[in-house]
């Protein structure tokens, strides 16, 4: 189904009668990656999920917006279908909105399920720097070396070379929005959240790694952590019969 909120076409999808559940995506992903969260649940509650602006089928932000503008429009799609309160499961990016939900808006949060979940910044050491000044470094080469390229065909190629995997993935606005959603540091909001949130983690998680699930255990208030061992990234879908064993007993 297509809605249209704040100017933005939105695809989302509603399954199953109980109390509500949202299911938010990680960043680059869409609805089927999280369709086996979606098949644990919407047996017993009302399942919804949606493709977030630039992600699936739903249209691409007009301008480069931040996590709080996400969520402002998660918040505005709710109303829109009737959805007062709900649980809320977040996997990466989705969890970042999910912590912003937990924190900035109370009243519409029952419980909170963060999967490797993103929100907070990286630990900084001096390799950082050194690969941060040295991409600084190539694309001036590159910006001024291959000439007779044209700019935005020079950069494209820069950037597909030497950019991170999600930045190479986005291209145009979405590109402009990673760079502003992945500088943004959530700690100061997970004192605020006192819904009971369960964080499931990858114990090989490279991508946030496992010392961020231990800073939000120790900051939410009403939290617990549970650690899949062996699991990457995406710790729902490398240990799924664990998975579905502890997400129903939480909910």
């Amino acid at each position: 189904m297509i809605i249209n909120i704040k100017g933005l076409y939105l695809n989302y999808i509603i399954e199953g009668d109980g109390d509500p559940i949202v299911i938010l995506h990680g960043w680059g992903c869409n609805i089927d990656t999280v369709r086996p969260i979606i098949n644990i649940l919407n047996k017993r509650y009302k399942v919804v999920a949606l493709d977030l602006p630039g992600f699936g089928k739903s249209s691409e932000p007009k301008e480069p917006i931040g996590s709080f503008q996400y969520a402002e429009i998660v918040k505005e799609f709710l109303k829109e279908i009737e959805v007062e309160k709900a649980s809320f499961i977040g996997h990466s990016f989705g969890g970042k909105l999910s912590i912003i939900f937990g924190s900035k808006y109370p009243d519409v949060v029952d419980k909170i399920l963060l999967i490797d979940s993103a929100g907070l910044i990286p630990k900084r050491g001096a390799k950082y720097y050194i690969k941060v000044y040295s991409f600084k470094f190539l694309r001036f080469i590159y910006k001024n070396l291959f000439f007779w390229i044209k700019d935005e065909k020079r950069l494209e190629s820069f950037y597909k070379r030497f950019g991170s995997d999600d930045y190479k993935d986005s291209a145009g606005i979405m590109r402009k929005v990673f760079v502003r959603v992945v500088n943004e540091n959530l700690k100061s909001l997970l004192k605020d959240i006192k819904a009971s949130t369960l964080i499931i983690w990858g114990e090989k998680d490279d991508a946030t790694p496992l010392y961020m699930a231990k800073i939000m255990e120790s900051e939410i208030k009403d939290s617990g952590l549970v650690i899949f061992e062996g699991a990457g990234h995406y710790a729902y879908l490398d240990d799924y019969n664990k998975f579905v064993a502890v997400i129903n007993a939480f909910l």
